[in-house]
């Protein structure tokens, strides 16, 4: 873990000379390079969610950097005026370290959001070994701040009751299929099977909560929730699809044409290299994917 930690330092030649094979996935190392592919996504009639990457911090100093970092990017995004909002990850705040020092940094974040045209802030969902206490952390800064929102990942089976906690909540749901390699104790792990609980948490969301953000690729579930909304009459204010940035964009451009809301997740940071192989490493079918949409237009 030493060996990769190292090979994926900021600073190290790997990040430095080959960051063209993540280039299609992350927008840049700078935020004034996410920002300006947040306005051509908006050029486009998308919006955006702004992520700093980084995670796993163990160092107090480091997550308050990712903090800070934070409080530039809204400065960023308030002198370019771009349609966009953040996302976050505990893990980079501080969690590992302790769950009310992350709470704290997450805190200040949620309070300097509320400057910006667009004060929401995302709590990215990561592996399950953090599930509950991202929850409880997310719980504990909604009941003073609602401005912050959740996401849950449809294949755990623990899932369905989550979502309903959030819809008692009235809390703002981001529905993923998940990525991570969880065990078949805790998360299904057969396709069809996941794609049955993402749309019974979807109907739930869709008719139910407080405008949940519908994140996949898989064109047979953005089929079967175009259907489902027609059928119920469900107005396309009421929520948005979500995608990730350079992921088949022709799909993107495509929701946006049928008159869909849509917003992209935008990766960026000099930590790119980590991200990209910790997304692969999870399981192989993230490879096979991203290698697909190199292609898929």
């Amino acid at each position: 873990m030493a060996a990769l930690d190292r090979f994926f330092a900021p600073d190290s030649t790997f990040q430095k000379r080959f960051f063209f094979l993540a280039k299609r996935f992350v927008a840049g190392k700078a935020v004034s390079e996410a920002i300006a592919a947040v306005r051509e996504l908006n050029e486009g009639g998308m919006s955006a969610s702004l992520d700093f990457l980084g995670e796993d911090v163990l160092e107090r100093a480091a997550a308050i950097k990712t903090r800070e970092t934070y409080m530039e990017i809204f400065d960023a995004i308030h002198r370019s005026g771009v349609d966009c909002n953040v996302s976050v990850k505990l893990t980079a705040l501080g969690l590992l370290i302790d769950e009310t020092f992350a709470f704290e940094n997450l805190s200040a974040i949620l309070e300097r959001a509320k400057r910006n045209p667009d004060p929401f802030v995302r709590i990215d969902m990561e592996g399950s070994a953090v599930t509950e206490s991202t929850l409880r952390v997310f719980e504990r800064a909604f009941s003073a701040c609602d401005n912050v929102g959740s996401v849950l990942q449809a294949y755990l089976k623990r899932t369905p009751a989550d979502v309903e906690r959030m819809i008692e909540l009235g809390a703002r749901v981001r529905l993923c299929k998940g990525a991570y390699n969880e065990p078949a104790s805790i998360a299904y792990k057969e396709m069809p099977k996941i794609r049955e609980q993402y749309m019974h948490c979807a109907r739930g969301l869709l008719t139910r909560g407080n405008y949940p953000g519908i994140a996949t690729h898989d064109r047979r579930l953005i089929a079967a929730v175009k259907e489902f909304v027609e059928t119920k009459n469900i107005s396309r204010e009421r929520f948005e699809f979500q995608m990730i940035y350079g992921v088949r964009p022709q799909l993107q451009r495509d929701l946006v044409r049928e008159g869909y809301r849509l917003r992209i997740y935008v990766p960026f940071g000099t930590h790119w290299a980590a991200y990209f192989y910790r997304r692969v490493a999870e399981r192989k079918e993230n490879l096979l994917f991203a290698l697909s949409s190199i292609f898929s237009r």
